[in-house]
């Protein structure tokens, strides 16, 4: 197959509807990362995507939609919590979990469950492909399944080449974490996966919503746990070198590079971390400036929502330049530093804390 990527135009996106409309996916960007979207009532398309991505069929699928859209096509019912929630933060980078139509809603986009997850994107071009189109659009993140998160079409194309017919550039991604989910089905609203509508905006709207204890898991290791939303149950966003996330010094990272220099043979070595991280590593050893490769996350002078932004195109450059071993700089779990944190995590293979 071969795979184009194509600016938003109009003729793009009636080559984009077209597509969906039979049963092909396409991929888009929004404003969180790139999604790998399929027509919400097209099993064809649906099945397309858990071909594409190599995705577990227990994941569930996010159902994007225009501000125009009628929910009741797809929402059984709308609490009174998500309401409020909409009103704020839609169009946004903010996913609800609410009763599904069931009618409409098929079993494999929820992965058998009864609820549907539902997100209005606020990225112009996903805003113009839902418009245009009209269609309710599942869509995960446009990778191979356990990959870091596309942020950029360049990112989608190096996973789905050959795999999907179109890509729709819409430059990079502005948040770059995956969007926020709530879950307000239940008794207590919980956060099922943080993102870039953070805890304590949410809680200016719902003062009694908290993190589900799993958000602070690497993983699930129970093969019988059914995820209510995306990410919660499999290993996501690994890059393929050996990343230790730590809350090490930057004095302490560096001793451990240099033994690692003298102890693993032929091995590429790395950091991501901010600027002033790695300036400090080097002050405590300048002798590993040109042995070990510097992935800069930005600078501590900029906020966490630069470190968000950046954090999985770092990743997927740790696996350009072939990265053996790395060290992560750790974050405050403080406002989107609990998505950066989240995301991180799960990517490490281990964790160091101090």
């Amino acid at each position: 197959m071969n795979t184009q990527i194509k600016k938003i135009t109009p003729e793009s996106l009636e080559m984009a509807k077209n597509l969906l409309l039979e049963g092909q996916v396409v991929a888009f960007p929004t404003e969180t990362v790139y999604g790998l979207g399929a027509y919400a009532y097209s099993q064809e398309g649906i099945a397309r995507i858990y071909e594409a991505k190599g995705r577990p069929s227990d994941n569930p699928l996010i159902v994007h939609i225009a501000p125009n859209f009628d929910l009741s096509q797809i929402a059984r019912e709308v609490p009174e919590g998500a309401k409020a929630l909409m009103e704020r933060f839609w169009p946004g980078p903010m996913t609800l979990i609410m009763p599904k139509n069931r009618e409409t809603i098929a079993d494999t986009v929820t992965g058998g469950l009864d609820t549907v997850a539902i997100r209005m994107p606020s990225d112009p071009s996903a805003m113009a492909l839902l418009s245009y189109t009209g269609m309710p659009i599942v869509a995960p993140s446009a990778n191979t399944s356990g990959r870091p998160s596309p942020t950029s079409a360049m990112h989608v194309y190096e996973d789905m080449q050959g795999k999907i017919p179109l890509i729709l550039d819409g430059g990079s991604c502005q948040v770059g974490v995956e969007s926020t989910i709530v879950d307000l089905t239940d008794e207590k609203p919980l956060v099922l996966r943080p993102g870039g509508i953070t805890l304590e905006m949410l809680r200016e709207v719902i003062p009694e919503i908290d993190l589900d204890p799993a958000v602070k898991q690497v993983r699930s290791v129970d093969a019988s746990v059914v995820p209510k939303a995306p990410g919660m149950k499999y290993r996501h966003y690994a890059p393929k070198g050996y990343l230790i996330l730590t809350q090490e010094t930057p004095e302490e990272v560096a001793r451990d590079l240099e033994e690692d220099l003298q102890t693993i043979s032929g091995d590429k070595l790395g950091v991501i971390a901010t600027d002033e991280f790695w300036q400090e590593m080097l002050k405590a050893a300048p002798q590993l400036e040109g042995q070990v490769a510097m992935i800069s996350l930005g600078s501590r002078r900029d906020d966490m929502e630069t470190v968000a932004k950046r954090l999985f195109a770092a990743l997927r450059q740790a696996d350009e330049l072939t990265l053996s071993r790395f060290y992560g700089e750790a974050f405050s779990r403080e406002g989107v530093g609990e998505a950066v944190m989240n995301r991180f995590r799960k990517a490490s293979s281990e964790w160091r804390e101090r």
